[in-house]
């Protein structure tokens, strides 16, 4: 199998899990149907869940069908799938501005350590989505210089 396959594949997964996995997490006590949230606020986490499912349904197919720009459909893909990652980080540096925050009581913790004596907490969100733009980074490059 070439490398350039081989980066489909992975990106074609990576595309799939994003989108199974917003559903999975967004749609639950701890986001959508979170008790403490206004209606207007869950209508919106939905909005956004649903999208990024769709999303995911629209880059898996244009990984797989078939005809012509192959490669330019790999990249369009990965510039899809990180447009959700994108708005991550914008909606990160912004959260002072709206007053935002990566948790709340009833959703999901931040996971606590320690780390040089110190308790430290990180948010699973955070680490995700970084993981998210280095694997479609590393995706891209196997595919480019495959």
């Amino acid at each position: 199998m070439n490398l350039q396959l081989t980066a489909r594949i992975l990106l074609a997964a990576f595309c799939a899990v994003q989108g199974l996995a917003t559903i999975i997490l967004d749609l639950n006590r701890t986001h959508a149907a979170h008790p403490q949230w206004l209606g207007h606020a869950r209508f919106h986490v939905v909005w956004q869940t649903l999208t990024a499912a769709v999303l995911a349904i629209i880059e898996v197919s244009l990984l797989w069908s078939a005809g012509p720009l192959l490669s330019e459909r790999f990249y369009l893909v990965a510039i899809l799938a990180s447009a959700p990652m994108a708005g991550f980080f914008g909606a990160l540096a912004s959260r002072r501005i709206y007053g935002g925050t990566l948790s709340d009581p009833g959703g999901i913790p931040p996971v606590r350590f320690e780390f040089a004596g110190r308790e430290r907490q990180i948010d699973m969100n955070l680490v995700a989505e970084i993981a998210g733009i280095i694997t479609v980074a590393l995706l891209v490059a196997l595919y480019r210089f495959a």
